[in-house]
């Protein structure tokens, strides 16, 4: 039975004072029994001394016998006057007078040498005994004697025995008996009450701890307790509300310390995976979740090994857990080709859930993919500039050999050396503007520009280009168009490239298209309405899989047939800066029937709502 400690408290007092109250009246009413016993004792003794003296008469006669009738009427006479039984018994255990049996019943009474008392008289002169008559059936307390003891005893002296009823003795018992029950039933409602009352005030604030404990554990803050005594309990809750403060500071402390890591962990662009010693998952980031396509409720407690299958990191997490050293290393991930790095570092945990080793993950496949590019911009930039110089050196070995004698000779070879030079004075210029875009360098200007009338600049411009090709340019202009927000100058440098771009990569008498409209779709959501110009040609068109390379700086489709048209390979990248530079996009696709298409977003200017008519014409 789980009792609370109240209840085991005031059982426990209750189960003391019942037993003590029990030994107490045991203890009273053995003692008063003892007492009563003991001046029942002295007055059978005195009693049985007085019956001697006035029988022995009757005995003391010689040779006489003493009539039954007279001994029986001594017998009665003595225990009417005494109030007690008086029975005379011979040595062989014969009965011959007893007042409490008459004359004629003596013949029946059983033979008296087996009485504890009688055998006690018989050999030592006195005996004593207390227990139930075979007579009368009433407890009794028996003193014998025998009749004479001065003389030696002699065959014909009787055993006298005194008998006295314990009535009186039980009776006494009985009323002592009720009057303890009802003093003892009084003190134990009195100790009952009492032990309730003691148990309640001394358990009430263990209650009271405990539910305040409940509630610590349950999570519940602000928990105190009421102290209203200096004693040990009134110590133990102060102590416990001194607990209380010092685990709400702790965990105010820990939770804090959780969220700042929690918040560091979701904002790193990293990914950290948390292994404990047998390779369990027990932490792991949004980052690596995005990474490998994980969901965080099925990655903590599961194996790594489960949720992400690489035989590089496989091998590199097993060398980290086996040595316990921080390692490093690169994996590819495929079918993606994103290249992550790898740093491990040991936790020195040795339990399960236990972080024993951290693992983070750097995506690096941007940084990779620069330096592949800064890689091919060297070897280009290298390539290019080398082409230029290696001619003109060829050239003026070949005049110092010779050839400057030659008048024909050396202005060829002069013609030459000088369309080199301006061709490495324009890749230097090129990369010298390309330079200073990206660096910053390069403040555009923010003003409105009518549209329009750039777009005819740039076409009047590359006209005279177009028609050496016998090239038809059309101009495509609506009714109604806005003002755009930029650099001019810049503007008409990112459509003369794309024109001469259309000029150059379009056979003889070829098509090339310039058309404007309202951006309908966009490749990124922008907050501004865009303006959207199209450069169209029928030339050679630029194969899907080179198309998103084509801006990249150096970055030729048919390297020989640009180098052979005087391309530096740098426009397009240009023309890419400078739009993004206008919060603009470009990008090309395939035209139809065959050719390319390029597509420049440009915001409108805000302040402009002041729409400009034109006609739509054909140059």
């Amino acid at each position: 039975m789980n009792l609370g400690i109240r209840w085991k408290v005031a059982l426990g007092t209750l189960a003391a004072v019942f037993v003590g109250l029990a030994v107490a009246g045991w203890l009273v009413i053995r003692s008063v029994e003892q007492t009563e016993l003991s001046r029942m004792a002295e007055t059978l003794e005195t009693s049985s001394g007085l019956a001697a003296m006035t029988l022995r008469p009757l005995f003391d006669q010689s040779g006489s016998t003493v009539p039954g009738s007279l001994l029986h009427a001594t017998v009665r006479d003595l225990s009417q006057q005494a109030h007690l039984r008086i029975t005379v018994i011979r040595q062989d255990g014969t009965v011959v007078a007893d007042s409490a049996v008459p004359t004629e019943g003596l013949a029946h009474v059983e033979n008296h040498l087996s009485r504890p008392e009688v055998a006690q008289a018989l050999r030592s002169g006195r005996g004593m005994d207390i227990r139930a008559s075979q007579t009368t059936g009433e407890r009794t307390y028996y003193v014998a004697r025998l009749l004479s003891a001065s003389t030696p005893a002699q065959p014909s002296i009787p055993v006298i025995r005194l008998g006295l009823p314990l009535t009186s003795i039980d009776e006494r018992v009985r009323h002592i008996q009720q009057d303890l029950a009802t003093a003892f039933g009084a003190a134990f409602l009195l100790a009952m009450t009492l032990s309730l009352w003691v148990s309640r005030n001394l358990t009430k604030p263990l209650s009271e701890m405990a539910a305040a404990a409940r509630q610590l554990a349950g999570g519940t803050p602000g928990v105190r307790l009421v102290v209203s005594s200096t004693d040990e309990v009134g110590l133990l809750a102060q102590t416990l509300n001194e607990m209380t403060d010092q685990l709400e500071t702790k965990i105010k402390e820990v939770s804090d310390d959780r969220a700042q890591l929690l918040a560091m962990l979701i904002a790193m662009v990293e990914g950290v995976m948390v292994l404990d010693y047998r390779g369990t998952v027990v932490q792991v980031n949004p980052a690596l979740e995005r990474m490998f396509s994980l969901e965080l409720t099925e990655s903590r407690g599961r194996h790594y090994a489960e949720l992400i299958r690489h035989e590089g990191l496989t091998a590199l997490v097993s060398s980290v857990l086996q040595t316990r050293s921080g390692q490093g290393g690169e994996i590819t991930l495929s079918p993606s080709g994103r290249c992550l790095r790898v740093e491990a570092s040991i936790a020195g945990g040795s339990r399960e859930q236990e972080a024993c080793a951290v693992f983070v993950f750097h995506d690096i496949t941007e940084l990779r993919r620069l330096e592949k590019i800064r890689k091919d911009f060297v070897a280009n930039v290298s390539h290019e500039l080398r082409t230029p110089l290696t001619s003109i050196k060829g050239y003026v070995e070949a005049l110092l050999d010779g050839g400057k004698d030659e008048p024909a000779t050396a202005t060829a070879f002069l013609e030459i050396i000088m369309r080199q030079s301006n061709r490495l004075n324009l890749i230097l210029d090129d990369l010298l503007q390309l330079s200073q875009i990206e660096s910053g360098q390069v403040l555009f200007r923010r003003e409105p520009v009518d549209l329009r009338a750039l777009l005819e600049r740039t076409v009047a411009v590359i006209k005279p280009l177009a028609d050496k090709k016998h090239h038809t340019i059309e101009l495509s202009l609506p009714d109604e168009y806005w003002v755009v927000e930029g650099d001019e100058e810049r503007l008409v440098q990112v459509f003369i490239n794309l024109l001469e771009n259309a000029v150059k990569y379009t056979p003889d008498q070829g098509r090339i298209s310039m058309a404007i409209r309202n951006a309908t779709h966009m490749r990124a959501a922008t907050p501004r309405p865009m303006i959207e110009i199209v450069v169209a040609d029928s030339g050679i068109g630029i194969p899907e899989a080179d198309r998103p390379r084509v801006f990249e700086r150096f970055y030729r489709v048919d390297k020989a047939r640009s180098r052979e048209l005087g391309g530096t390979g740098l426009g397009l990248a240009i023309v890419k800066h400078i739009v993004e530079a206008h919060s603009g996009q470009v990008w090309v696709e395939g035209n139809t029937p065959r050719g390319s298409r390029f597509v420049v977003h440009l915001p409108v200017a805000q302040d402009s709502s002041t729409a400009v008519s034109t006609e739509t014409g054909s140059r």
